[in-house]
């Protein structure tokens, strides 16, 4: 289940968030003119337009596992003009692909929604080429601070925290990544913190990290958080309303790390 859920403020919300953290997030990620690659949990194809535009010489592959996202995704890349992706709906967790058929692999905001995110990082290491690329990005809800601070605020966001964890998935997987690539028999080149920080000396990024991306998310998960009584609704209301605060006030602040691995199929015979 993916705790965000399928509505359209949530694509949109993708979307955006997609755009604001173009440069923090795929600074350093190119691949060669010629390359098979193969994106992971496309979702409504945010990421996937990314890599085409500043790809515009490799084949892509994007799969999901939400048919409805896959629709969605569909409609961007063409409205873009993008012609070098094929969608296919698979399990990350099952592909079917034949060993080694892609040069690189490029996963984006998909491990922390995942029962088994190991399992899936070992079936994306046997459809990779040996000496082939997995670009992992993922976030860390712990490293999470915003001033103004308030009770109420950090309730809503504890709360979105306890209810992906519900979910069997892991809010904190980022700081995960390097053990996660090792296990899963990868040569880690580098684990990188891709911390995003605003104030209000750029208010309007500021206004887009928190009320674009946090904000959105956050609420997503509104309802199952008042049903399961984890906050009153009158404290997430104040909780909501205090993080689009932060997002607008001019004594404001606000980090978020997301972490950017990259891990390499080993080359050498009998090597795991």
């Amino acid at each position: 289940m993916y705790v965000h859920g399928y509505s359209n403020r949530e694509t949109q919300r993708l979307l955006e968030q997609s755009l604001i953290l173009e440069e923090l997030l795929h600074s350093g990620t190119r691949y060669s003119d010629g390359s098979k690659v193969l994106e992971v949990g496309c979702g409504v194809g945010a990421q996937t337009s990314l890599l085409c535009k500043r790809n515009p010489g490799i084949a892509i592959t994007a799969i999901d596992i939400s048919e409805q996202y896959l629709k969605q995704a569909q409609k961007v890349v063409s409205d873009l003009g993008y012609s070098n992706v094929e969608l296919m709906h698979k399990d990350v967790m099952n592909t079917a692909f034949p060993d080694e058929s892609f040069n690189h692999i490029f996963v984006c905001f998909v491990l922390e929604h995942l029962d088994k995110p190991l399992d899936a990082l070992v079936e994306m290491k046997k459809i990779l080429k040996p000496g082939g690329t997995l670009t992992v990005i993922e976030g860390d809800h712990g490293a999470c601070v915003w001033s103004p601070w308030s009770e109420e605020s950090g309730q809503v966001w504890d709360a979105l925290i306890k209810t992906q964890q519900e979910l069997g998935h892991d809010p904190f997987v980022g700081r995960k990544l390097y053990p996660l690539l090792m296990d899963a028999g990868f040569d880690v080149d580098c684990v990188l913190p891709k911390g995003v920080y605003g104030d209000h000396n750029n208010p309007l990024f500021l206004d887009d990290v928190v009320n674009q991306i946090i904000v959105p998310m956050v609420d997503s998960v509104k309802k199952q958080v008042i049903k399961s009584g984890k906050v009153t609704e009158q404290n997430w209301e104040k909780g909501i309303k205090d993080l689009i605060h932060v997002g607008k006030a001019d004594r404001s602040s606000f980090f978020y790390t997301w972490f950017k691995g990259v891990g390499v199929k080993p080359s050498l015979p009998g090597k795991v």
